[in-house]
């Protein structure tokens, strides 16, 4: 890995668990991705899209029950969703890929692809549980600190294509156990103390430790369409491979087409795929982090 640098993302990050970044990509670019995500979500709503997150389930796997209604698009990158391309070249791209590497302090030859799916408006108000995304409810305050005193590996992040403040979170619970407090909460419990919503503008992208203490809050009044991807670190493999693939990425992903990519980033894009497929072919079978 690289000599550390000072970085200010990475220190809120940090501090805080969680940095949003402002604007990050040109208006241009921000505009195709909306356009083909409304075909997306249309799609999805409709049941032409098999791989969905339907409303009631919080956790996968997820089944196809489009008459529930839904509140994500998996598998943005799959070559078989119309669109997926625009996906790719955003995944891939160095405007999120640089911040990704500043965050995990690494190189390219360090980076795992991972996941890229789409969180999305549902038909009637839902809201998440308090959650740490690979630490269950149940853990003792001792076993949290287990898990909170390893590294991350990976970088997640909310990219907002229009307005969105549905991501509920609180600051620096990712390098503590639960406060008493916390632990007898309801899981649905609207304010614990210190909690925060993350404000994001269209373009802005928030990072975020998957293991803060977190929520998602989704208003069926308030369009949504928020781009919710990670990226791996090779140092995390066995320790990433549940979170990555319980999601069912392994059935599609030799089918990706860099073609589209520019020089640079095709290269980046396959051998990141490359690491993807080693973790599943060195953890075996994974089962899922959380239930419900």
């Amino acid at each position: 890995m690289p000599a550390a640098k000072t970085s200010p993302y990475l220190a809120d990050l940090e501090r805080d668990g969680f940095v949003v970044v402002r604007s990050i990509v040109s208006k241009e670019k921000l505009e195709a991705l909306r356009e083909a995500s409304l075909k997306v979500e249309k799609l999805a709503r409709s049941g032409g899209w098999p791989h969905i997150r339907t409303v009631g389930k919080q956790f996968p796997p997820w089944e196809f029950n489009p008459e529930k209604g839904i509140w994500g698009v998996q598998h943005l990158m799959n070559p078989s969703l119309p669109g997926s391309d625009l996906y790719a070249d955003l995944y891939f791209s160095e405007e999120v890929l640089s911040i990704v590497r500043e965050l995990l302090q690494c190189d390219d030859e360090n980076l795992v692809m991972e996941l890229f799916n789409m969180l999305v408006r549902p038909d009637g108000d839902f809201e998440l549980r308090w959650h740490r995304d690979d630490i269950p409810a149940s853990a003792t305050a001792e076993e949290e600190m287990d898990r909170l005193g390893r590294p991350a590996f990976h970088a997640q992040y909310n990219f907002a294509l229009w307005e969105d403040e549905s991501l509920v979170l609180v600051p620096g619970s990712h390098k503590r156990a639960r406060t008493e407090t916390e632990r007898n909460a309801d899981p649905l419990e609207k304010v614990l103390p210190g909690q925060l919503i993350v404000k994001l503008e269209a373009g802005d992208i928030a990072f975020y430790n998957n293991n803060i203490l977190h929520r998602g809050v989704y208003d069926s009044t308030k369009d949504r369409m928020t781009l919710h991807g990670s990226v791996g670190h090779s140092g995390g493999s066995k320790l990433r491979a549940t979170n990555v693939l319980q999601h069912g990425i392994g059935a599609w992903v030799d089918k990706i087409d860099f073609s589209a990519l520019k020089d640079g980033e095709r290269q980046r894009g396959e051998a990141m795929r490359a690491r993807l497929v080693k973790m599943g072919s060195e953890s075996g079978p994974v089962g899922y982090s959380l239930q419900g």
